[in-house]
């Protein structure tokens, strides 16, 4: 089982230093969340950094809100991303639940299902290389993934697992316990053999993790807590943080138990030398590599 690293978004100059640590230890993968109304860097302008900074590295959304983003220059964004980056690029997506990145993106709320919908459809049309639409030629530049980057759709509702068959190439489950994580990874199974995919999903569960000083845990917690205010469940999600190397093996173990294929860890707190931490506590029994 590979195991990524979730960036902090509270420092965004301390990200290529991340990624350049991360790079040079046996993590798999970099995500970065995305949302508009919130102080955090935009995701594929800065994985598009990211990627000059790293060599082998995968580089993630987690999740990129695809309904706030303009359909004909994402699919360009999202080709240009994964072409720079050798083909490392995972689009992880989803429709998102703020009321303000709807607003201040212009569009319905209660529509945003329905255009990730379509936008899926055009996207990967235009990483076929085919016309964008009637009387609209192709999108370039084409990616270097063939067909266009690997699609991991998040979210809890049932269109969304329903999307993995459809559109998508695997799951990428929240910060949950194994427990509740495995009831959604069946279902996502389920789904793939609706639609009569080959092959099965790929699977990537996630954990929130701070590992170091007290300083650093309580800046992942307040980070945590800002970052979900907006759901009522803030202080559940700060007390489901990791804090311990001990806590953090367990989990990954737990996950790997119910079939997921990654885990990513996200640090809720910029303090670079977590990534060492991280590696240290994973690294000796072999989960990492």
């Amino acid at each position: 089982m590979r195991i990524g690293l979730g960036l902090p978004v509270d420092a965004p100059a301390l990200l290529p230093t991340w990624a350049r640590r991360a790079d040079a230890l046996p993590f798999s993968t970099l995500g970065l969340l995305d949302r508009l109304v919130y102080d955090n860097p935009e995701p594929l302008i800065t994985l598009a950094t990211l990627a000059g900074a790293t060599s082998r590295i995968r580089l993630q959304t987690e999740v990129l809100i695809a309904p706030v983003h303009n359909t004909a220059l994402l699919a360009k964004q999202t080709a240009t991303l994964d072409r720079l980056s050798g083909g490392r690029f995972t689009l992880g997506i989803g429709v998102g639940g703020r009321a303000d990145d709807c607003l201040a993106a212009g569009i319905d709320l209660h529509r945003r299902g329905r255009r990730l919908d379509e936008q899926m459809t055009l996207l990967r049309r235009t990483w076929a290389g085919e016309p964008y639409a009637r009387d609209v030629g192709p999108i370039g530049p084409r990616p270097a993934t063939p067909g266009g980057p690997r699609v991991l759709f998040g979210g809890f509702a049932p269109a969304a697992l329903e999307r993995v068959g459809r559109f998508g190439d695997g799951f990428l489950g929240a910060a949950l316990p194994a427990a509740h994580m495995s009831g959604l990874f069946r279902r996502v199974e389920a789904v793939w053999r609706k639609y009569d995919r080959p092959g099965r999903p790929h699977l990537v569960a996630q954990a929130s993790v701070a590992l170091g000083p007290d300083s650093t845990v309580e800046r992942a917690r307040r980070n945590l807590r800002d970052y979900y205010a907006f759901t009522g469940r803030a202080e559940y999600m700060a007390k489901g943080l990791l804090t311990t190397a001990r806590d953090v093996r367990a989990a990954v173990e737990a996950l790997r138990g119910i079939g997921a294929d990654e885990v990513v860890l996200y640090c809720w707190a910029p303090d670079i030398d977590q990534v060492d931490r991280l590696a240290d506590a994973l690294v000796r029994p072999g989960a990492v590599r």
